[in-house]
Formats: C-alpha cells, structure tokens, sequence
C-alpha cells in the first residue's frame, strides 16, 4: 500500500482531531474511558458551580479558570486519541482513492454480462484480461496472468497469478497486466480485503487488547483509592480548622475537591492509552502490515518461536540452477555451453535459470546462432526436454537437456550409452530432495544439471537478528529429513520439521504453546491455514491464497518472510511505550500529591501567625494554596499533550537485554515522572503571578 508519512502538525489531521475531540464529549464516547469520564463528570460539576455563583452575584475567577482547564484536560484526552485515529483515516483516503466504480465482466450460463464491481456476490464467476482492473477479491480458477498490485503494496513490479497453486489469489483493486484469467469471487461487497483495511485503519473495528482491559482495571482501582483519599479531606482538614481556632469556611471547596481528584487520578495514561494502541497499528501500516487485531500486535513483541513454511517463505518456490557437474572426459565449459544452449527455448524459471548461471558463472554471453543453423527443440510437459540442434561445418549436432529418464531413452535411441555414474550421482541428488536435469550431445552424456530452491538472499543474517531478539526459529517443510537439514543449515533457522503435513504444523504450534511459548507462523499456502489459524501471530503472505490471509491475524502487503522482525519490534514498542507512560503517570501523581497537599495546608494550626507549622513541608514555596491548584490542574492538561508525539512515535526498541531496557525506562520515565511535576507546576505558579 502506498503509505503517506503523515505529520504530527498536518494541518488537515489537526483540524479533524480537533472537530474529533469535541465529539467525543458526547456521554457515550467518555464512558468508554473511566479516568477521563471521571475529570469530565468534575468539569460538569465545577462548571454548574460556577453557572450557580454567576447567578448569585458571587463570581470566582479561580472557580472558573478551574471549571475551563478541567474541560481542556478533557479535549486535551480527546484530542490524543482523535489525532492517532486521524493518521489512520489519512491512510484510509489513500485506500479509498484506489476504488473506483469499476465494471465486472460476470459470467453467468456461460454468458457474459457487464454489471458494476459492487454487485458481485460469493462465489461469482469474472473474465479479466490485460487492461482490466479486479473487481473484488477472489480466487484464479482458470489462466495465468502478469498483475499490477501497486494499489495495495505500492510496488511497482508486477506478479505472476496463476490457478492451481498457492499463488491464484487477487485482490480487489488490482490491475491485470497481460493474458486473459477467470476469477471465482470470495468476498461480498463491502466485505473485501480493501474495505477491511479500511475500516482497520479507521480503528472502526479496534477493540481493547487484555492488556488495555487489564490496565484499565488498575486505572479504575487507582481512581477509586484517590476518589477516597480526597472525600476524607474535608474531615481532616475540619479538624484541623477547628483545632486552629480558624472559621470552618476555608474549608476546601467542592471544585478545588474536584481539581484535586482530577490531579491525583491518573488522567495522563488514562488520555494517552487508546492513542498508544491505535498508533500501533498505524505504525504496522507504515511498514506493509495489516494487523485484524490489536491483540496480534501485542503478542508479537513477546513472540520467542517462530514457524516458517519453507517454500516461497524461505526459499523462491521455484527450483533454480545451484551447479554443474560434468560426466567424466568431460571439463566444465563444455557442459557450461551445452546446457545454455539447450535451454535457450526453454521459458520455464528452471530453464531460465540455466542460461543464467551459465553466463554468471562461466561468462558464456553470446552465440551466433546464425553460424550455427539452429533449429530449437522447445520444452514440453510431454517430452519433459528441451534442446537445440546446429550445423557447423555441415556437420549437425544435437543437444538435449532434460530429466533423467528423457535423456536416457534420448541416448538409447541413437545407439548409445547411458553411464552408472550419471545414474548414481542423479539417484543422490534426488535423495537430498534436488533436481537433477541431464545434457546430452548427440549419443553420450556431458553431466548434471543441479536444481534446488534456492535460499533467498540476506534470510540468514535476518534469522540471526532475530536469534539475538530471543526468537527461535523453526522451519516446516514437506522435504525429506536430509534436505530439510542442508537448507536449514544453509538459511540459518534454529530447528527444522521436515516431511510435515498440514497437521503435523498444527501441533508443532500446540506442543510449543503447552510449553508457555508465544508462537508466530508465517506462511502462504492453503495447507498454512490451520497453523496460522492456531498460532498467537499469524502471518499471511499477500501472494498466498484467500484461505491462507482469511486465516492469519495478519497480512503482509511485501510477502517478506522476515517481515517478522518489524512486527516484532512494533509490538515491543508498544507494550514499552505503555509501560513508560503508565510508570510516568503514576509517578507524576505521587509528585503531584507530595507537591499540592502541603501547599493547601499551610494555613492549618497556623494560631496568629500567618502560616502554621505544616508550611514546612511546601518546599517549592508556592505562592498560595489557589495557585497550587491551579498550577497543578493547568499542568496536568499540558503533560497530556506534550507526551501525545511520544505516544505516537513510540520509544525506540533496542536489541538487548529486558533488564537493561527496564532499568532505563524506569530511570527515565519513572524518576522523570517525579520531577517533572515539581519543575512544571513551579513553573506555572511563577507564570501566574506574573499576571
């Protein structure tokens, strides 16, 4: 998908999340959140008081100026939540600008009919040819075709479509490129690949993760102590008032009761923790990922095993030109040119491969097939062979590539002998689970061919980052227990699986979960399904089937099989960025109540003199017990804002130890959370002064 990096001061994001915030006022948006429901029932309370004092001609600027920051901290909440929401409808307009009205061609009796893409129903039957764009999700049942998925992956190369695999799946919105394909429809309208990702990044479907619900509970719980500890105030300081000989009406009031629950409350995770899970997901946007749930992402940062299907996932899928080897009386270059030419008619990828390990390997560039009176042999199911025949010299030649058993009927035919050697080291290739291809000239053999799916590039320094992020990796395949062994050795996993049926994945994935392991599956094919399914992150390819993305809780747009890496990380990222904003929340209240008691109470057992004994304990020296409320409450709102950028970058995850990270969150964070308080609500009572 074509990611926009989308600002913190996009002026268009600014303005929706501001209109987005005053919505949210509504009693059925705020009840959601508990914490802030709580400062927005103060803000009802302190404005009414106010209303009420306006009325009676006994008019309180501090009563006020309380009443208007407790609804700033309310839409400052808001505001957080809007803004991560609003990044997201950035990333949807990108998607929706990708649909168009488009056209289907619906077969129906074997009958074409032209009707609109948004009439198409389950399991409709569609032609599309080159120039055509896919009308909905679905599956190739018949053809081949070259498609353009730019519009979701935002890469400009095309893939190859085809029936009969794991790669006949097609997404809505794409472009066929070239050949002619039809399609059965697996998705109704409004029900498409596209509008899921929509309304993901929307956050339309976002639900609370356990771990939101959990903290949640502990913010309730928090609130309730703190909603206790400040209803026994009054009492306290009656006593005191009492005991001081001073008239009981400097009592604390009602809206300074309100201002002071609202400090002592943890309002600033309370007002950042659904931006923190939004942003999560848009941050997995950012890197190709469709997550279904915000559940997925969380378990990703604590995933430590991790299951790949080997092919298409570990290696290319399909099985490339690895070495020649050359028959005995026989020397390289000899076999190096016989097998390029031999497969220059060969389109297949294993043909392809030939003619390019040839030229990389052995520099053979160029043949002057003009010279040579070629007549090429085409590569057929049938015949299962490929070759050329020249005439240098009027002498004519005849050069064959192609499985054993075709070049050996080949040799007997024209009279000649098939070696035990080229047999034996054939049968060894086979047993290791590699392809061996024949060449021949004329009537004797010149070698092997060697064809294995090759590994792809840089995966093996990929397993080894994620072996140092605490993750083992474990590799499935279908192969035999040898060859599983030489390409997990080769890629660099951890384990191996080898001869697995789609069962066999499936308890792999139960057994390594009974043991208290988090596990995430990657892979692309029907037979995937299940074990993604079963899996805590499921990892679909974007080239693999329907039932393969159906199944996984996640998608991958780039069909990178080291992807994983990313999404781990995001979903570290977030449970760190929760974390530290929890510790400094909590922090910041215990400052904030060690900061704003004293300086209320300095007037208790005063006697005559003007502050009493407990004035000591105001070691900031705020000037009065209203610009300590004040200060505080104005601070409070402020801190929300100020940490939303961080809320929705998130902080940095390194590679290294959990304790070393710990220790640095909590010093940071934590002892950050302490200070901060005491700094900015100096600050603030300083500015107030002033005015």
């Amino acid at each position: 998908m074509k990611t926009i990096n989308h600002k913190f001061l996009d002026k268009k994001i600014l303005f929706e999340a501001t209109k987005g915030a005053l919505i949210k006022l509504s009693p059925n948006s705020l009840i959601k959140n508990p914490v802030i429901f709580i400062v927005a029932l103060g803000a009802v309370v302190s404005s009414i008081i106010t209303v009420l004092e306006i009325f009676n001609s006994q008019f309180s600027i501090f009563n006020s100026q309380l009443s208007l920051w407790l609804w700033i901290t309310v839409l400052f909440a808001n505001f957080s939540e809007s803004i991560a929401e609003g990044r997201g409808k950035a990333q949807a307009e990108s998607l929706k600008a990708n649909r168009s009205q488009t056209k289907a061609r619906k077969l129906t009796d074997g009958k074409e009919e032209i009707i609109a893409a948004s009439l198409l129903k389950k399991d409709d039957t569609v032609i599309c040819e080159a120039g055509d764009t896919i009308p909905s999700d679905g599956e190739i049942i018949e053809g081949i075709a070259s498609v353009d998925e730019s519009a979701i992956t935002g890469e400009s190369a095309p893939v190859i479509r085809e029936s009969g695999g794991d790669r006949n799946a097609v997404t809505g919105g794409t472009k066929v490129l070239s050949d002619r394909i039809i399609i059965k429809i697996t998705s109704d309208a409004g029900n498409t690949f596209i509008d899921r990702m929509i309304s993901l990044v929307e956050g339309a479907q976002r639900k609370k993760t356990p771990n939101e619900v959990a903290l949640t509970i502990l913010l309730i719980s928090l609130s309730v102590i703190f909603i206790i500890a400040v209803a026994t105030l009054p009492a306290f300081f009656g006593y005191s008032l009492k005991a001081s000989g001073l008239p009981l009406s400097q009592n604390l009031t009602l809206p300074v009761l309100i201002a002071l629950l609202v400090c002592l409350i943890p309002t600033t995770i309370g007002g950042l923790l659904s931006a923190i899970g939004i942003s999560g997901m848009d941050r997995l946007m950012k890197r190709n990922v469709i997550a279904t749930s915000g559940r997925a992402i969380e378990a990703a940062g604590d995933v430590d095993v991790l299951l790949l299907d080997k092919t298409g996932t570990i290696t290319f899928g399909n099985r490339m030109a690895h070495e020649f080897i050359p028959a005995e009386n026989t020397d390289m270059i000899t076999l190096a040119n016989a097998a390029q030419l031999s497969s220059l008619s060969d389109e297949t990828p294993e043909g392809r491969s030939v003619v390019v390990l040839a030229k990389e390997k052995y520099g053979i560039r160029e043949h002057d097939l003009t010279k040579m009176d070629a007549d090429f042999v085409p590569f057929t199911a049938q015949t299962r062979m490929s070759g050329v025949d020249i005439r240098i010299s009027g002498k004519r030649k005849q050069i064959r590539k192609g499985s054993v058993e075709a070049i050996r009927s080949f040799i007997l035919n024209n009279n000649g002998y098939f070696p035990k050697q080229t047999e034996e080291k054939a049968k060894e290739l086979a047993q290791m689970g590699a392809t061996p291809l024949v060449v021949a000239e004329d009537n004797h053999v010149l070698g092997i061919i060697h064809l294995k799916d090759t590994v792809k590039g840089g995966i093996k320094q990929r397993f080894a980052q994620l072996r140092k992020m605490g993750i083992r990796t474990v590799m499935i395949t279908g192969d035999n227990p040898l060859t599983a062994a030489a390409i997990a050795a080769e890629a660099g996993v951890d384990d191996f699986l080898a001869e697995a049926k789609p069962e066999d994945k499936l308890q792999r994935i139960r057994d390594e979960q009974a043991k208290g392991h988090l596990v995430g599956m990657i892979g692309d094919g029907t037979n995937d399904a299940p074990a993604l399914a079963q899996s805590d992150v499921g990892i679909a390819m974007n080239n693999g089937t329907q039932a393969a993305r159906e199944a996984g809780n996640m998608v991958d747009l780039d069909s990178n099989p080291t992807k994983l890496i990313e999404v781990v990380e995001v979903g570290k990222q977030l449970l760190m960025t929760r974390g530290a904003l929890t510790t400094f929340s909590i922090a910041n209240d215990v400052a904030k109540y060690f900061a704003i008691i004293p300086a209320i109470a300095v007037s208790l057992y005063a006697g005559t003199a003007e502050n009493g004994v407990l004035s000591v304990l105001n070691i900031m020296k705020l000037s009065s017990p209203e610009s300590a409320v004040l200060s505080a409450v104005i601070f409070n709102a402020l801190i929300i804002i100020l940490l939303v950028p961080l809320a929705l970058k998130g902080i940095k995850y390194r590679t290294e130890p959990v304790t070393v990270s710990l220790m640095r969150n909590l010093l940071i964070y934590g002892l950050g959370g302490l200070i901060a308080p005491f700094a900015g609500i100096k600050l603030i009572d300083m500015i107030l002064q002033l005015f």
